[in-house]
């Protein structure tokens, strides 16, 4: 399983009326998590863009728990609990406040296409032998 942690603090713009996150700003806060798991991988969006894979989300779950707050200072955990054996790769999120209670849960499905083609590919190859290790 690989694990990844990422700090996000709400900004003023990004709540209602009510004070509460507003809802489809989760997706922000979800994208930025996942680029961020795989920076820590030692890879990038672009990095794949280079090699002619794109990732688009095909699917994408929210469950909302507790509400987040104007100024909370958030940990998005980004989960891999299954190695990709094919084009699809399911991310599963969650967002912590500081008081590490669970506000949001999600789950996140993306696909590794080729770019030029829009044909379903698989991970590159490089990327998998870094998660492969978090899976032995």
């Amino acid at each position: 399983m690989f694990e990844a942690s990422t700090k996000i603090r709400v900004r003023y713009a990004e709540t209602d009326q009510m004070d509460v996150v507003y809802h489809g700003n989760y997706a922000q806060y979800f994208e930025a998590a996942r680029a961020e798991a795989i920076r820590d991988l030692g890879y990038t969006y672009k990095d794949m863009e280079a090699m002619g894979v794109i990732m688009p989300i095909v699917e994408l779950h929210v469950k909302y728990i507790r509400p987040a707050h104007y100024d909370d200072l958030l940990t998005i955990k980004t989960i891999l609990k299954e190695l990709p054996t094919d084009h699809r790769i399911e991310f599963h999120q969650e967002v912590y406040n500081e008081k590490e209670k669970l506000l949001t849960v999600g789950r996140v499905v993306l696909y590794f296409m080729n770019a030029e083609t829009m044909e379903k590919t698989v991970m590159p190859s490089a990327l998998l032998e870094k998660i492969e290790s978090y899976f032995k």
